[in-house]
């Protein structure tokens, strides 16, 4: 079938709509139409090659849309099912056994690489295959073909277009804070880097009933937000080791957690010295390849301080995304303060406005 897709073909030029083929579903695979989908770092560092996927190559990772074509061998879903979709997992190695598909085996060829790891070309354009399925989904097109295991259905009332974020970002920010770190009540918590990562971060360290949360950013826009959305004091994050010490005045000696979503080596050092004894830095940000942190090593030791990479939150999506729309139903979580809609056909503008800081999670709304 023909869909219309935004294709990535180089580091170089924008993304390019064009229309291409859709292979059919298979008996175990559903077609999708997508109604939107949120525009996340992880599509720019694709783009930009920080995580180098072969292109040219269909992005998009936040799809939210209504099933149209169910597969024979398909169960629990029906034509007209409405949604969202994150990231896919084998279902069958070591860590999807145990619970904890962000850490599958496959997770880069199921994620990453898609197509041409699997052989099974989803998308051409004149016969010539065109890289798609990334994260089991490229959701920057009108239709997507997928499988049950990165889709979770959601009630017919919530707003696809509002929610669509929940397949990745917001679901790392919430889900590293809640899942990862748990924080006690009453513990602090202090995010490094305030984008829609961050800001659900602090959402998330708010609703468990942290005492102190801080907000680090160079945009003051960025951080008034943070201050509204639930985070005690905000600090301006030019200079990382003024930073550190008003962190430590803050809190009499340090956080007791830290979360980084910028992946600046020298805003995750900070980071790490801003933090108590025995506190624990989530890392979640996807820099450049080689990118390195250096520590202090005895300095750790003697602290016990720990320091540990997060996927999608250590999130199972199909448990913990239901628990996000219950935060949101009950006005926990007020996306509508993060999100900007953009038409498709304004993909390019919508990831302009990202990496400027003018829009903090676009939301791209496709075409009927």
């Amino acid at each position: 079938m023909e869909i219309i897709a935004a294709v990535a073909n180089s580091v170089e030029t924008p993304f390019e709509l064009k229309t291409l083929d859709l292979k059919e579903p298979g008996p175990d695979e559903i077609l999708i139409k997508i109604h939107a989908s949120g525009v996340c770092h992880t599509d720019a560092a694709v783009k930009q090659q920080h995580i180098p996927a072969p292109l040219p190559m269909v992005l998009g990772h936040e799809g939210a849309g209504v099933v149209e074509v169910v597969g024979a061998s398909v169960q629990g879903y029906e034509v007209g099912d409405h949604v969202l979709m994150s990231f896919d997992s084998c279902g069958s190695c070591p860590a999807c056994k145990r619970g904890y598909p962000t850490y599958c085996a496959n997770f880069v060829e199921l994620n990453i690489l898609g197509d041409l790891v699997t052989g099974t070309t989803r998308l051409s354009e004149a016969g010539q295959p065109i890289n798609g399925s990334f994260f089991g989904q490229s959701s920057f097109a009108t239709h997507a073909v997928v499988t049950t295991r990165n889709l979770v259905k959601i009630d017919k009332d919530l707003p696809l277009d509002v929610l669509a974020p929940m397949g990745c970002g917001i679901q790392t920010g919430m889900g590293t804070v809640i899942n990862t770190l748990a924080p006690s009540a009453g513990s602090s918590l202090a995010v490094f880097g305030t984008g829609s990562v961050g800001l659900s971060g602090i959402i998330a360290a708010k609703i468990t009933g942290c005492a102190k949360i801080i907000a680090v950013d160079i945009k003051q826009s960025r951080l008034d937000l943070a201050a509204d959305l639930g985070a005690t004091h905000t600090i301006d994050g030019s200079d990382t080791q003024k930073v550190v010490t008003q962190i430590h005045a803050i809190t009499g000696g340090g956080v007791n957690y830290a979360f980084d979503t910028t992946g600046v080596p020298a805003v995750a050092r900070a980071a790490i010295d801003a933090m108590c004894s025995q506190g624990v830095l989530a890392l979640v940000a996807a820099p450049p390849g080689g990118t390195e942190l250096s520590i202090d090593i005895p300095m750790t030791v003697a602290t016990g301080k720990t320091i540990r990479g997060v996927i999608e939150g250590d999130a199972v999506p199909s448990e913990f995304i239901p628990k996000l729309i219950e935060f949101y139903r009950a006005g926990q979580l007020p996306l509508e303060k993060m999100i900007t809609k953009y038409p498709f056909d304004q993909i390019n503008q919508a990831f302009n406005d990202v990496e400027t800081g003018k829009t903090l999670k676009p939301i791209l709304i496709m075409p009927n």
